[in-house]
């Protein structure tokens, strides 16, 4: 038997994971009161059912009894039952888009400002948030990211630590990245814009590529920046960070900052105990 609770901020995604984890062959229910888990659980625990794997949506909607949440789940696990909790988080300016983008009203603020209802919603969901197994920001994921992780945590059955590690190449010129941790200027290397059969190239293609890692300095930059990310990522980890953005810029994004993230991301891709994603901001700007 596994049972998995989904919960979080509302807007976070939870529907799009009911949905991925009915396809992964759970039976869903969502939005159940926490007042009805333990008959719930009951059931699905019967000898003679059939049913071995649960998910259950849980969010704010459920009104009062939703404070009566972290108690219920905590008595259920002492009484042995397999319950997991995932919890998706998501920014507040990422929250806010989504809902004017799709007119709806939050459920704590229905006829106020929807950040009041974030607000709310967040010192509401503290305690589960705290009790949770797995915690997915969704803010920058896009679906396909989604259900990857999705797949890793409950079809793949692998392990994964909370952290994702962004790693985000960009041009200075466009500007620094706002939701940055960490910054790394690599314009130390020689920029192959001014090469003319690189020019209108960009770090992903291999020429450029070939280019920028032929300076030594870049081999020796490559080895102690994934030594001090290795070192970094542990204590992040310890200290409940789940999210952490390494922002590697050159002056227009193209060349230089893509092969470095691109080099990064695949030396750190197979680390066990954290996520790590790529994206290149300003390849839009790319002719």
């Amino acid at each position: 038997m596994r049972i998995v609770i989904v919960t979080g901020m509302s807007g976070g995604g939870k529907s799009t994971a009911i949905h991925m984890l009915e396809d992964a062959g759970f039976y869903c229910v969502d939005n159940l009161p926490p007042a009805l888990f333990e008959k719930f659980s009951e059931l699905i625990s019967q000898p003679d059912s059939e049913i071995t794997k649960v998910a259950v949506g849980l969010d704010v909607r459920s009104g009062q009894k939703f404070e009566d949440a972290p108690r219920v789940i905590e008595e259920l696990r002492q009484r042995g039952l397999p319950v997991e909790m995932l919890f998706l988080e998501c920014s507040d300016n990422v929250l806010v888009k989504r809902y004017k983008e799709s007119r709806r009203r939050h459920p704590l603020s229905p006829d106020g400002r929807i950040e009041d209802g974030i607000k709310k919603e967040r010192a509401l969901l503290a305690n589960l948030r705290s009790q949770a197994d797995y915690i997915i920001d969704t803010s920058q994921l896009l679906t396909r990211e989604f259900k990857t992780e999705m797949d890793k945590l409950f079809v793949a059955n692998e392990k994964r630590n909370n952290l994702m590690v962004t790693i985000l190449s960009f041009g200075f010129k466009h500007g620094i990245p706002s939701d940055a941790d960490l910054v790394f200027d690599v314009r130390f290397l020689p920029n192959p814009f001014y090469i003319d059969d690189l020019k209108h190239l960009t770090g992903n293609d291999k020429p450029v590529q070939d280019y920028v890692k032929g300076f030594p300095e870049c081999g020796q930059f490559l080895d102690k920046l994934q030594d001090m990310l290795e070192f970094l990522v542990p204590g992040y980890i310890n200290e409940g960070k789940y999210q952490l953005v390494v922002a590697i810029g050159c002056t227009g994004g193209q060349h230089r900052s893509v092969t470095i993230a691109n080099e990064i991301y695949n030396r750190l891709s197979n680390a066990d105990n954290f996520g790590v994603k790529i994206y290149h901001r300003d390849l839009k700007h790319a002719r």
